[in-house]
């Protein structure tokens, strides 16, 4: 196939042997893990898990990601498209809450394949960076039931230089009024569990308060009353310390200065403690 999933309009040919796009990956489904999930949001992960799949590869290339592994160096194990149908009802069979489709867009063909096989009767997540194109979420329409996309930057300069992600803003804006408009109202049962709707992820990078302060502005004027969920778990990791301003982690008065902004705003949510910001979060990439 020639792809266009993301922004970048590649157009690059995927088949089964070799991937001559942006993210490097084939026509394969690859994945890094498979398990229940503890750590997103309370109404996501909730008493039993959120059931993440974590997919190799991604559309960005962010310098400071904590995932690295899987993301930039695509590490994974391949799997049929049957059996990651097969994978979505063993974890619906365990208790989880939802499926979590975590890093998705290479893969969205195969995705809907795989929820035509099997669509499990719990909600399914589409976890992103937010760098998506309308086009690829209108093909999602009728199978996606909650989207936690990341909205990383307000300024453009900065995601060019730590994601190679041009237009970022723009595209992202497009992409979330997409999700928003295809799902609808947030949703939630009687236990506070989501049923279906949008949170929208954002994390705070040392040094550059002013950018986060961008997107909550963002949000607040494109997205009203939509939740924010306010990370401060960055950790520097994969190559951030060759960027002098993201060789360290955030400090407790730049997080508190966003969180303060961000309660300003009225905006509703959620806000992590500074004290995710441990490697040791981070899971094992060990499919088998």
């Amino acid at each position: 196939m020639k792809c266009s999933l993301c922004p970048r309009g590649c157009f690059a040919e995927r088949n089964e042997a070799e991937g001559k796009g942006f993210c490097g990956l084939n026509e394969k489904i690859k994945v890094a893990r498979i398990a229940p999930h503890m750590w997103e949001e309370p109404p996501i992960s909730g008493t039993h898990g959120s059931g993440a799949v974590f997919f190799s590869g991604c559309t960005l290339r962010c310098v400071f990601c904590q995932n690295y592994e899987i993301s930039a160096l695509n590490k994974g194990t391949y799997i049929s498209v049957e059996k990651l149908a097969d994978e979505f009802k063993k974890l619906e069979k365990s208790g989880v809450h939802n499926i979590n489709l975590i890093s998705p867009t290479p893969y969205v063909n195969s995705i809907i394949k795989a929820l035509d096989i099997y669509k499990p009767d719990i909600p399914i997540v589409y976890n992103c960076g937010g760098y998506e194109t309308a086009d690829t979420i209108k093909m999602l329409d009728g199978y996606i039931d909650i989207y936690l996309p990341d909205f990383k930057y307000s300024d453009d300069e900065l995601a060019l230089r730590y994601s190679k992600a041009a237009k970022y803003k723009n595209t992202a804006l497009k992409a979330v009024s997409e999700m928003i408009k295809q799902v609808g109202e947030n949703r939630f049962d009687s236990g506070g569990i989501m049923e279906k709707g949008v949170i929208i992820r954002h994390l705070v990078l040392p040094n550059h308060t002013k950018n986060s302060i961008g997107v909550l502005d963002i949000i607040n004027e494109s997205f009203p009353g939509t939740p924010v969920s306010l990370m401060g778990q960055y950790v520097p990791c994969y190559k951030a310390c060759e960027f002098e301003k993201l060789s360290r982690r955030i400090t407790r008065r730049e997080y508190i200065k966003v969180k303060d902004y961000m309660e300003s705003l009225g905006l509703s949510g959620f806000s992590q403690q500074l004290s995710s910001a441990d490697d040791k979060y981070i899971p094992d990439w060990n499919y088998r």
